[in-house]
């Protein structure tokens, strides 16, 4: 291994990972991590991890729980009659959850505790209660805090905003003024109230005696109404139980007799239902007989249907491969009888180019033999024609034979068309003539010569 590229790729991946683990960073949900660096947008990290580049980025940390400030008022703050009022409150911020409402309080308060901001933004809500206690009345606000608390959230979340901070409760605990005006309303209103009450108390009184005679009246005639009530539903009910009675009567006898009748109905029907069943017992018996012949009978006409087309099918196979042999055996025939005829046809015209070449041989040696009596004849014609004629005598035998002679070596021949013996033996005195009429072309007149020597004796 080459350890001068090893060690520094090491040394590459160690720093990497070194890296890795000291710039790895989680914030949690209740804390904004701000990272910044040469980039030109700062990342803001809420509650999920994130990597911060050792060296070259910057940590800073804003919390954002929630921060109780208690807010009052340093002095007397006059209200819309001018009296004098100072107000004891509890306010809830937190820094805005958006991402421009945690950038805006970062500029202000990053790294900034909790406390330290609540001590920062008291001014700002003294302020804005001190706002609202100058637009009211001071019994407005005493009997209606809800009122007040609202006008000071709707004066105090602009201002907050501009801090990157949101108002989540406002509640005032106290008010006190300079000269007891709050307590002097306090006695007033006991007195008007002990008032009210002796008032009520009295009314209520005689209200009450007024209800209890109406009420004691109003039980005595539902005392009487209900007892004639009761005596004419006692008679009512007398006559009712007679009624009843009667009724009961008539029908526990109509029900007597009509269980009789029911129960007679009843028997009826379980004895046409028996008999029913039982009919239907046998009907269904009986198609299931027939149904059972039926299957017999479909399955027997299946079996010798079954059977008769197998034996159909094997006799048409048998049939058919029957005709396929005997037209096999046919079309064999036939081959061997074409083979046998052209074998045949093949074998005479064998014999028959045979037979015309040894009758060319014939021709071409009895020419070759009138050639050389003609040579001969030339030579000897100075003998005169006796001469002549006596070796044309004697050499014509020669030359017969010797035209003939080819015919002895052949056992047999078959000749085909027009052909037969008779032209064979033509063929050989066709030679002969020829041999005579070359011997005329010479000079040599035989037949002049045979005639002259005829005419002489």
């Amino acid at each position: 291994m080459n350890w001068f590229v090893f060690i520094p790729i090491a040394v590459v991946v160690l720093l990497v990972v070194v890296l890795a683990l000291t710039g790895y960073v989680k914030a949690p949900p209740d804390m904004a991590y701000i990272i910044s660096g040469p980039h030109r947008k700062t990342r803001i990290l809420t509650g999920k991890a994130g990597i911060k580049i050792p060296f070259l980025e910057r940590l800073d940390k804003l919390s954002l729980g929630a921060i109780n400030v208690d807010v009052k008022t340093s002095s007397f703050v006059p209200t819309a009659e001018f009296i004098g009022v100072k107000v004891d409150s509890t306010v809830t911020v937190r820094v805005g959850q958006n991402p421009g409402m945690i950038s805006t309080a970062a500029q202000n308060f990053l790294n900034v505790k909790r406390e330290e901001i609540g001590r920062r933004i008291n001014d700002l809500l003294e302020g804005n209660i001190r706002e609202i206690v100058g637009q009211m009345r001071l019994e407005d606000m005493v009997k209606d805090r809800k009122a007040f608390s609202e006008k000071v959230q709707e004066n105090a979340v602009p201002d907050l905003a501009r801090y990157g901070l949101e108002l989540i409760t406002f509640n005032v605990q106290n008010f006190t003024d300079e000269g007891d005006v709050i307590a002097n309303l306090g006695i007033d209103n006991v007195a008007q109230i002990s008032k009210n009450a002796a008032i009520a108390k009295s009314v209520a009184k005689k209200e009450v005696e007024i209800a209890e005679a109406a009420n004691a009246k109003e039980a005595n005639d539902a005392k009487v109404a209900a007892a004639e009530e009761i005596a004419r539903q006692n008679a009512a009910l007398e006559v009712k139980k007679a009624q009843l009675k009667k009724e009961t009567d008539t029908k526990a006898a109509e029900a007597a007799a009509a269980t009789k009748i029911e129960e007679e109905n009843q028997r009826k029907v379980r004895e046409v239902a028996a008999t029913n069943a039982n009919i239907a017992k046998a009907e269904r018996e009986a198609e299931l007989k027939q149904k059972e012949i039926q299957l017999k009978e479909y399955e027997l006409d299946a079996l010798v249907r079954k059977q008769a087309d197998a034996d159909k099918y094997k006799a048409e196979q048998l049939a058919a491969a029957d005709l396929i042999r005997r037209q096999k055996e046919a079309e064999a025939k036939a081959y061997e009888l074409a083979k046998e005829a052209e074998a045949k046809k093949i074998q005479a015209d064998a014999e028959r180019y045979a037979a015309e070449q040894k009758a060319a041989g014939i021709e071409a040696v009895g020419q070759a033999e009138a050639e050389a009596i003609e040579a001969k004849a030339e030579a000897q014609k100075k003998f005169g024609e006796a001469s002549v004629l006596e070796m044309y005598l004697n050499v014509l035998p020669k030359v017969v034979a010797a035209a003939a002679e080819p015919l002895n070596n052949v056992q047999g021949i078959q000749m085909y068309g027009d052909g037969n013996s008779s032209k064979l033996v033509g063929d050989v005195m066709t030679t002969a003539s020829q041999v005579m009429s070359g011997l005329a072309g010479a000079g040599i007149d035989l037949k002049s010569i045979l005639e002259n020597a005829l005419n002489k004796e």
